[in-house]
């Protein structure tokens, strides 16, 4: 299976504590990027978070947030540390000795007092028990959207290869009578230089047509490129590299055919392809 680097999950889970939400966007990049956006009470899960998406991805700009919001009252259960509150009632009442005038506390003041309100103990392994299902969750989602988005990529690709082979097809017939036309043309150059008895340009001419009389291996190399581009897809798993650099050999072989182009047919081909390998090369810079 193919992957692209593009996808998005979002998961939300509610606990008695409050509501928990973890969200991962992922777009393209060369190597593996990880951001995190995590609510302070959730900083210490930011290892797990980094360790999970390593593992289950190689390549990609990864942007995860992780936010908490915490239940009211009226929705958790509540419990008032009995020794806190005794504590702070001694306070009072010695500082009230000091200071008669000094005003009492009031029930507001009492429960914002940090520790009234007791905590539960087992809340910090609650939260990072559902951040670990939830990550989990949201990791199977973003790679079912990556898998949907690089067989799509991977469609599009074969496609455009296809056209190519097929333009192949129609070019190979046409470069003999190309051959031919370019070789009239030629004699007729050199019957001309000949009788000016410019030696030079007579070197220089059948140079020329050396260089261009021969386009068999840039058309073989462009077929095997294709070939490798197949069977890559064909193969899966983290091909994105390796078309990349195809996609360069085929860009070159290409420009090679262009320069030595002695008709303008061939030279349409050559625009033509240069055109689809530039469509899968942007489309290949997407893929794991």
């Amino acid at each position: 299976m193919i992957h692209s680097m593009t996808g998005y999950a979002a998961i939300t889970r509610e606990l008695p504590q409050g509501t928990l939400a973890l969200e991962m966007r992922s777009v393209n990049s060369r190597f593996l990027d990880l951001q995190f956006r995590i609510a302070e009470d959730l900083r210490g899960s930011e290892p797990l978070l980094r360790e999970l998406i390593g593992a289950a991805l190689s390549r990609g700009k990864i942007d995860c947030r992780l936010g908490f919001s915490t239940a009211s009252l009226a929705q958790k259960p509540v419990q008032l540390d009995r020794e806190v509150i005794q504590r702070l009632a001694q306070l009072s009442t010695d500082v009230r000795q000091s200071l008669p005038d000094a005003q009492p506390l009031r029930v507001i003041d009492v429960l914002n007092w940090p520790g009234v309100i007791a905590e539960d103990a087992d809340i910090a392994e609650t939260l990072r028990e559902a951040v670990l299902a939830a990550a989990r969750e949201a990791l199977q989602e973003l790679a079912a959207a990556r898998a949907r988005e690089g067989a799509k990529l991977a469609d599009m690709i074969r496609e455009r290869t296809a056209r190519i082979r097929a333009r192949l097809g129609e070019l190979e017939p046409l470069i003999p009578q190309a051959l031919s036309a370019y070789q009239d043309k030629l004699a007729a150059k050199l019957r001309e230089v000949l009788a000016s008895g410019e030696e030079e340009r007579i070197r220089q001419e059948v140079a020329v047509f050396g260089v261009r009389i021969d386009v068999a291996e840039e058309l073989s190399r462009l077929s095997t490129h294709l070939d490798e581009v197949e069977r890559v897809l064909k193969t899966g798993g983290a091909v994105g590299k390796r078309l990349d650099f195809l996609m360069q050999e085929l860009n070159r072989e290409t420009n090679t055919l262009g320069s030595k182009s002695v008709s303008k047919e061939l030279s349409a081909a050559v625009l033509d392809f240069k055109l689809l390998i530039e469509q899968m090369r942007e489309q290949v810079q997407n893929l794991e």
